[in-house]
């Protein structure tokens, strides 16, 4: 018996072999948006993801809060000095005319010695303090307060760095977020979070809200995060 390698209906008319190359035409097409599609999203990612970390937050904000630390710093180092100054002034008494003694040998007139730091401070204190001890005790007492807030919140923020690689990952920044009652809605983006947490900064530091940063600190603290060495380290830099 003879079998044939030809399968029935063999060859195909023209109208199946039209369907055959429609099919196949479709099939291609598909395929390249397929491929097409896959290329596009990987070159978004690549692109996004520069982008997301071009935006170093953790540096920026810290940066933020440590030019404010600076500025508090001279600013109570200042009432601190002249503070010192007034209360030595209330101190000291004026002391008795020194007895002057006849002396028949001639002695040449020494000179008169030039005004000191101590003649600049009293004109410095005085200018910057009209109102006395009492003016310069407030101011003080504020600055102070700037001072102890602005390096408490620089503390938060390196706690918030919970593994110390001077970054934030998303689940850090979304802790510190809402540990500040921000969103931490991700598709606000990197520059929204900064612009968020600067502010946040700024509005506290203002009103001297330690109370509302001393709960958020408590938030942290509640989700596992602690003080660290490395912390202490550079909180201790900026604090010199």
């Amino acid at each position: 018996m003879l079998y044939s390698l030809e399968a029935p209906g063999w060859p195909p008319s023209s109208s199946r072999m039209n369907l055959m190359q429609s099919t196949y035409t479709h099939k291609c097409l598909a395929a390249g948006i397929w491929f097409c599609s896959i290329a596009a999203l990987s070159t978004t990612s690549s692109w996004a993801a520069p982008q997301l970390a071009a935006i170093d937050i953790f540096g920026r904000f810290t940066q933020h809060i440590q030019r404010q630390a600076e500025t508090d710093k001279q600013a109570f180092a200042v009432a601190s000095q002249c503070m010192n100054w007034f209360y030595k002034q209330q101190r000291q008494r004026p002391a008795p005319p020194e007895v002057q003694r006849i002396d028949w040998t001639r002695q040449s007139q020494s000179p008169r010695p030039a005004a000191g730091s101590s003649d600049q401070e009293a004109s410095d204190c005085r200018a910057r303090y009209p109102g006395g001890i009492d003016s310069v005790r407030t101011d003080f007492q504020r600055t102070q307060a700037l001072l102890s807030l602005s390096l408490t919140f620089y503390e938060f923020a390196l706690v918030g760095d919970g593994d110390d690689n001077a970054a934030y990952n998303s689940r850090e920044l979304r802790d510190i977020l809402i540990a500040l009652d921000l969103s931490p809605e991700p598709s606000l983006g990197a520059a929204a979070h900064l612009l968020a947490l600067t502010s946040k900064f700024d509005t506290l530091h203002a009103a001297r809200g330690m109370e509302a940063l001393m709960a958020g600190m408590g938030k942290l603290y509640d989700q596992g995060y602690r003080v660290t060495i490395q912390d202490k380290a550079r909180l201790n830099q900026v604090m010199e």
